[in-house]
This record gives structure tokens, sequence and C-alpha cells, in this order.
């Protein structure tokens, strides 16, 4: 890729958020270079470079035949943290003058504090002398007056401190906090897309006739370090059965690069999780097979170890002089043991080439044949690009007779496997040529002039991965669920109803998404026999198509902060409510009587006759809706009986909100402004007379 190659500069237009991690969508528009080679400049260094993909908006007769990542350094300009950081300077220049001129006060005021009268000295034979009061008296108020006003100027001074290290701190969170999109050096390295753009013109040329027509491209790729968790603002006012949810994320990221006015979407599904489709392998009976499909991998050139004889022949490079031996000090005493060699390191297995075969067992010791001596700073051994086929060794026999095991190995050894018929297949690792490298003559004499996987081509780019990784751990907001815990085995995207700007530096960022619509009705609650107090609920219903997750919702009332709460997850269709706190204005009160009395022949049963008198006031100006609780006994015992004498309802398995305890009973009652009620509960256990009840039958 020559200099003169087209570079077109990108705009980032849209970003999926994804549980951990984004997709991204850049736009760029230019004119198609003759060669139709070129240049989209501004994606981050965080970028997967397995995840690039290209296409031509609008110009079907255009199409990209090629897209690659490059990384290539290039000065950078003047950003945003560059005025942060001369800012954080000029405010630390600022506080320590200020800092300076209070301790030059403290010191002037020290000074003033230490005046006082000094008689002079007098000869012995001189007799005392009268000291003058107005002297005294001047002295004293003169260091008064100095010290009132030097008191005021320092009152002054550590106020201007005070208010210069506010204003250095906020700086220096701000420089702490900047978008990790601006580099700290000078010199940054940018990564681009290199695209060939191909069309149907003329022969001869890639492009043809489209060369030099203007086009729009799409480049979308994936970078980590971004994550997402859903929260709520519910807007409710007293006596209306609709309110308005609106459906916000928070998002952070620190993938490298800004997100500045781009529409956002948010998914619960996982980015790196693979959703193509396996394919399934026809198995065929008979002589004619398909072809099979080519598998990547070459025949080495002939005469390939004859390219490096000349070298090996020189003989090995001289290494580094080694270092004299310390002189011994004076008179000391010759050391009589001699220092031990250093351990042998056992030798790494060098990685396998295309189609090379396994690795040989080693044979045992006694067995195994002194190796040819290698010249120095050649290992040998290692596969290399083509299979080497050893020649066979000679079958040996053990001493009783009977033929050794191929390879040396003795009888009763597991055999080696066999050897994989056809080409070779080599890994995905193998066949990223782009990370291949080629061997040169300083490698083992079997792996020179072959192609190995290699090192990472940018490991500063792995780096800033890693780094960006890191944002998963952040911690979350309070009432906040991931959106792979809420979501469940189901997946959903929320598309944002207008752009956003989220900076790049991994703190949590407040995104609108759009109005949900829902449904909703106030109702009380109360289950007087634990707490005789009425509170208010919000039913919810969920009335769209999408699953609303878990998370922190806001709930304002009459357009006045009530609460924040946490909202469970509600599938489409599901019904959930949400607790308000105490309603002061309805009222209820519970008196329970029990009567115990003897029934049946002769007085063998034992009858436990529970009554239950609640009482409701409504001292609201509307009417209300009030969701009474009572638990009456269960039992599995044939000789004890239950028998309810009350207008309550038992709840339907399924049909309301939340689950309920076995033996609930449900009355719902319907109070108007300022009227009041009472229910009546009536049940009997039925027990034999020579049995009781656990805790004593007398009980609530």
């Amino acid at each position: 890729m020559t200099a003169r190659t087209a570079r077109w500069e990108s705009a980032l237009d849209s970003v999926v958020v994804y549980a951990q991690g984004a997709l991204c969508r850049r736009l760029a528009r230019g004119t198609v270079p003759p060669d139709g080679r070129l240049r989209v400049t501004g994606l981050p260094r965080s970028l997967d470079p397995g995840s690039l993909r290209a296409r031509v908006l609008g110009s079907p007769g255009v199409r990209v035949v090629e897209a690659r990542v490059e990384v290539e350094a290039e000065p950078s300009g003047p950003r945003a943290p560059h005025g942060l950081r001369s800012e954080v300077e000029r405010l630390r220049d600022r506080y320590a003058a200020v800092q300076a001129r209070r301790d030059r006060q403290l010191t002037l005021i020290e000074e003033a504090g230490g005046l006082h009268p000094a008689p002079p000295a007098r000869p012995r034979e001189d007799a005392p002398r009268r000291t003058p009061v107005e002297a005294w008296l001047e002295l004293a108020d003169f260091v008064d007056r100095r010290l009132a006003a030097l008191q005021t100027r320092l009152a002054e001074l550590e106020g201007e401190l005070l208010r210069a290290g506010h204003e250095l701190a906020v700086a220096e969170d701000r420089l702490a906090r900047a978008s990790g999109d601006a580099p700290q050096v000078h010199v940054d390295t940018t990564v681009c897309a290199v695209l060939t753009l191909a069309g149907t013109g003329a022969p001869g040329t890639d492009t043809g006739e489209d060369a030099g027509s203007e086009v729009e491209l799409e480049v979308e790729y994936g970078v980590p370090g971004a994550v997402w968790v859903p929260a709520y603002r519910l807007a409710h006012r007293q006596g209306d059965d609709t309110g308005r949810l609106v459906l916000r994320a928070s998002v952070a990221q620190r993938t490298g690069e800004d997100w500045n006015g781009v529409r956002i979407a948010l998914a619960t599904s996982d980015l790196r999780r693979r959703t193509d489709l396996p394919r399934l392998h026809s198995v065929r009976i008979g002589r004619r097979q398909p072809a099979p499909a080519p598998s990547g991998w070459r025949e080495p050139p002939a005469g390939l170890a004859d390219l490096f004889a000349g070298y090996a022949g020189a003989g090995p490079r001289p290494g580094p002089p080694a270092p004299a031996p310390a002189a011994p000090r004076p008179g000391a005493a010759a050391d009589p043991v001699p220092p031990l060699p250093p351990p042998a390191m056992p030798v790494q297995p060098a990685p396998q080439a295309y189609g090379a075969p396994p690795p040989a067992m080693p044979a045992p010791a006694a067995l195994a044949a002194p190796a040819a001596p290698a010249p120095p700073g050649f290992g040998g051994g290692a596969p290399g690009f083509a299979p080497q086929v050893p020649a066979r060794p000679a079958a040996r026999r053990s001493r009783s007779g009977a033929p050794a095991a191929p390879g040396g190995l003795p009888p009763g050894a597991p055999a080696a496997p066999p050897a994989p018929v056809g080409p070779p297949r080599p890994s995905g690792a193998e066949l990223d040529y782009r990370a291949l490298v080629l061997a040169g003559p300083e490698d083992q004499a079997a792996r020179r002039g072959r192609l190995f996987p290699g090192a990472p081509s940018d490991p500063v780019g792995a780096e800033h991965r890693r780094r960006a990784e890191a944002v998963a751990a952040l911690p979350l907001p309070g009432h906040a669920v991931r959106p792979r815990e809420s979501a469940g085995s189901f997946d959903h995207r929320f598309d944002a109803a207008a752009r956003a700007d989220v900076p790049s530096d991994g703190t949590w960022h407040t995104v609108t998404v759009g109005e949900v619509p829902l449904g909703l009705r106030t109702e009380y609650l109360c289950v007087p026999s634990v707490e005789q107090t009425v509170y208010a609920t919000l039913v919810l219903s969920n009335a769209t198509g999408q699953a609303l997750l878990a998370g922190p919702v806001e709930v304002t009332v009459d357009d006045e902060f009530l609460l924040t709460a946490a909202l469970p997850t509600l599938a489409p269709g599901a019904v959930s409510r949400l607790g308000l706190g105490p309603a002061e204005g309805v009222r209820v009160a519970r008196r329970t009587n029990l009567h115990e009395s003897a029934a049946g022949l002769r007085g063998g049963t034992t009858v436990l006759d529970h009554r239950v008198h609640v009482e409701l006031a409504n001292r609201l100006s509307r009417p209300v809706t009030v969701e009474v609780r009572e638990r009456v006994p269960v039992t599995s015992d044939a000789d004890v009986r239950i028998e309810e004498r009350a207008d309550w309802t038992a709840p339907e398995a399924g049909a309301g909100p939340e689950h309920h305890a076995p033996g609930t009973r449900i009355w719902r009652v319907e109070l108007p402004a300022g009227g009041a009620t009472a229910l009546e509960g009536r049940f009997e256990i039925r027990i034999p007379a020579a049995k009781a009840l656990v805790g004593g039958n007398r009980r609530s």
C-alpha cells in the first residue's frame, strides 16, 4: 500500500451496546480512486480485528472485495485533555501562590504578636527609672490595630485558598475522568481499515467506469469495554389509572473513542456468542465420493533444505565474550568445592506446522541411540511446514527373542496412533495467513523456510482491549441487575429515540431510550394480622411485546419524587406490584375472639371458634380499593377439620401479580371518599378432645 492511497475520514453513526461489548457502525463518503484502494481512518485501538465488516451503500455497481485492519502511527493533534492538563497546571500554580501569601500573612501575624516593650539596659550604679504608662498603652493599641488588620487579610486569604483548592480538585477530577480517546503522548498509533473496491466496468481495471464516482461506505466493527444496565422513571398522579414509564439506561464504556451524537441501541444478547448453525456433512457409501474441500496446505518447495546449506556450513555465529573470572581477594582461601553446573531446562517442543506428523515418543534411555552433535545455535527435531517421513528403523528383538514394538518401544507398550489419512488439516490459527511468520536461518534446522503461527501482530491493541474489558468490573448502581441475568433465555433489543453522547471515561452515564406503554392502577394492601398499616401499591402490567428488564425505578407522584424501588422483570403481559409506602389516609383496625367448646358424641371433639373483625376507614378525597389479607390454618391430618364461615375468597393460582402462601384469604373492598366499613371473618378448627394445637389452643 503506497503513501498515495486515498484516505477517507469516517464518522461514528450508531452503536449497539450488548451485555458486554458493542458493535459500532461508521460512515465514510468519498470518490472511488482509479485503483479502488483506500483507507478509512478513525477506528479505535481496542477494535477486534476479526470483526471488521464493510459494504457500499446506495451503489449497486460497486462492492467491497477486500477489508483488513492496519495500524499506523501519526502525530496527535491538540485535543481536550491537553487543555485540561494546562488548566490543572495553571490552578496548581495559583494554589501555590495563594498558599505562599497565606503563609506570609501568618508570619506577619506572628511577628506582630511578638511585639512587647523592652526597657533599655542601664548601668548598675544608676537608680531605676520610671516607665511612662502612655508608651505602654500606645504600643498595645498599635499591636491590636496591626493584628486586627492582619487577621482580616488572613481570613480573605483563607477563603481564597479554599476556593482555589476546590477549583484545583475539580480540575484534577475532570482530568482523571478525561476520555480515553485522547492519547497521553504526542505520537500515537491509530487503526484504519484498508478496503479494496471493485465494480462492473471496463476490463483491465478494478472499478472501470465506477472510478471517480462518489460512494458511501459503511464500516462495522466490534469493540470490548462497553456495558449497560436498565433503569426507569415512573411518573404517576394520585387518582389516575395511567402513568408514564420512561426507559433509561446506565451506559459505561472505555472503548477508546467518544460516542458523540450517535444512535444507541441496547441489546441483552452476548456479542461473543456464535450464532451460525453447524454444517452437517453427509456420509456416502460407495466409490464415488465428493471432492474434498481444500485444506489450505501446500507441499514445501523442492530443495528447501539445501537453501540453508551454506549458512550452516559457515559455522556458529560468534557470541558475546564471556566475563572474566573475578580475582580472589587477598587472604581469601580458595574454594575447594567447584560450582555446580546450572540445571538442565526441559526443552519445550516447537509448535507444529501445517501437515507435520505428531512428534514421536521418546525412546527409553537404554535403547535410545546417541544423537549426532548439531551445530551450536541450531536445535533440531521440530516438525516444519511439510511432513517429513523419517526412515523406518530396523525391527529390534528383545532378550526373549520377541520382536520389539515399532519405534524401539519395549513389548507391551502402547503403539503410536496411526497417521491421519489424506492431506493435513491446519487449525484456525495456522490458516490466519497474516499471523504466520517465516522461520529464518537462525531457527532450528527443521523450521527454516517454513511458516509458523507467530506472536500477535498488534500487542498494543491487545493491551488496549484488555484494559477496555476492565469496565465489566464496574460497581453497579443501586437495584441494578445485569441484562443477561434479568433477560433469562430470551434476547431483546431497545432502540433509543434520540441520539446521545457517551464519553469513553469508564463511568456510568444515563441515556434516555424512550417511553414504554404501561398499564397501571393504584391499590391499597394491608395484612392486619401482621401490621395494622395500609400500604399504597401500584399494579403494573406490561402491555408491550418486549420484556421490561429488572432495574431501579424512580417513582414520582404528583410531580414530587417519592422513592427509588426495584422493578422486577416483566415479561410481555405480566403483572407486578410496586410498593409506595404507608398510606396515612387509610386506616385499619383488627380484633379477634376465640371461643373453645366441646361437640360430638360424649364431647369427643374440641371446637375452636375463631372470629376476626376488621374495620377500614378512608380519609382520602377519592375512592380507593383496599385488599385485606388474612390467613386460615391448613392441615394434612385426617383427624383435624377446618371449616370456614366468611365471605372472603381464596386467591386463584397464577392470577395475581405475586405468589400467595397456602391458606391465604382475601377481601377486596371499594371504599368511597370518607367512607368506612367492617369485615367479619370466622373459621372453626375441630380436633379430637385428646389432642391440642402446638403452642396451645387459646391463641389468635
